[in-house]
């Protein structure tokens, strides 16, 4: 190569160089979670990150943010500079089911953010710890356990006013049992309650529950998904015992703050969806019984719009009312 074409050659590579660098977000990135570290979120954000490094920004870390029930991540991100590096990754419920049940809310999941992409769905599991008795297998053994034993009864829940949480409100109401719910910071304080006994039974998101279940040491009752997990392909699920409006599941979500560009949000998107549906990352979030459910930022609007108006349904029914 003489002189002349190397030097175009050189100058050629230094352009493709300074151009991928003004792709890639200058800074650090962060996804922010709404739950202690440990939990169900771990499982997808801390391999995403690794995915995202250099392409999205130059480092993109995990950073939890617990309390309120995801709510103190939400403010937060809120009110985080738009530049895309303040990332909200937070299950559906803050977005779709509190709107209906906190008198004041300090977001607007439609006017303070701007959807990127649902990136996993999940299912519920009503498990049984060691302090339930092991002779109880199926929630009907549970029902007249708990009714024969009301202050034993309680169950524990992740968050107040999460879809779990309601989940255990319909579980009550239905089966005419007065019973009540413990409401921890998160899903990992939960499962160590569980595991010692301290609360009998919980609501649970599947893959924090998975391990321990295929060890022995917990066991199910009832998925809370329309059809049989393919995870738990054994245990029946919540209608099929009988409980026919106790069939949900839950998303876990991205969320960048209002105003962020949207060649920002695209990127994300794009990124996202690529990450997540690779053959590593789905065999990853398979073993912690997490489906790769990916949408454009448009679809994720629609259907947030969806939720929104199936939940305040729900919540009317219960007539349930969050505290402050």
């Amino acid at each position: 190569m003489d002189r002349r074409h190397f030097v175009l050659a050189s100058a050629a590579l230094a352009a493709l160089g300074a151009g991928s660098a003004r792709a890639q977000l200058q800074g650090n990135a962060f996804f922010v979670s709404g739950f202690p570290a440990g939990g169900m979120g771990d499982y997808v954000a801390r391999p995403l990150s690794e995915k995202l490094r250099g392409k999205y920004a130059a480092n993109v870390l995990v950073e939890a943010r617990p309390g309120a029930g995801g709510r103190i991540a939400v403010e937060y991100v809120k009110r985080a500079n738009p530049d895309g590096l303040t990332i909200l990754q937070i299950p559906s419920s803050p977005m779709v089911l509190y709107p209906s049940i906190y008198k004041k809310l300090n977001y607007d999941a439609f006017a303070d953010f701007l959807p990127v992409t649902t990136m996993v769905s999940y299912a519920f599991v009503f498990t049984a710890g060691p302090g339930l008795p092991a002779e109880i297998k199926t929630v009907a053994d549970y029902v007249k356990w708990a009714k024969a034993s009301p202050k034993l009864a309680n169950y524990g829940i992740p968050a107040a006013g999460s879809a779990l949480h309601f989940a255990g409100m319909q579980l009550q109401k239905a089966a005419g049992i007065d019973f009540n719910s413990v409401a921890y910071k998160g899903g990992a304080p939960l499962l160590q309650d569980v595991l010692g006994g301290q609360v009998p039974v919980s609501f649970n998101v599947l893959g924090e529950v998975l391990p321990h279940i295929r060890s022995g040491k917990l066991r199910a009752l009832a998925v809370t998904t329309p059809e049989r997990s393919r995870f738990l392909p054994d245990v029946p699920t919540m209608v099929e015992q009988g409980y026919k409006d106790i069939a949900m599941m839950e998303y876990l979500s991205l969320y960048l703050p209002a105003k962020t560009p949207p060649d920002t949000v695209r990127k994300l998107n794009t990124l996202v969806r690529e990450a997540l549906h690779s053959p590593e990352m789905v065999e990853s979030l398979a073993r912690n019984g997490l489906e790769p459910v990916t949408q454009s930022p448009e679809e994720f609007a629609a259907m947030l719009k969806r939720d929104q108006q199936r939940w305040a349904g729900i919540a009317k029914a219960t007539g349930f009312t969050a505290e402050e």
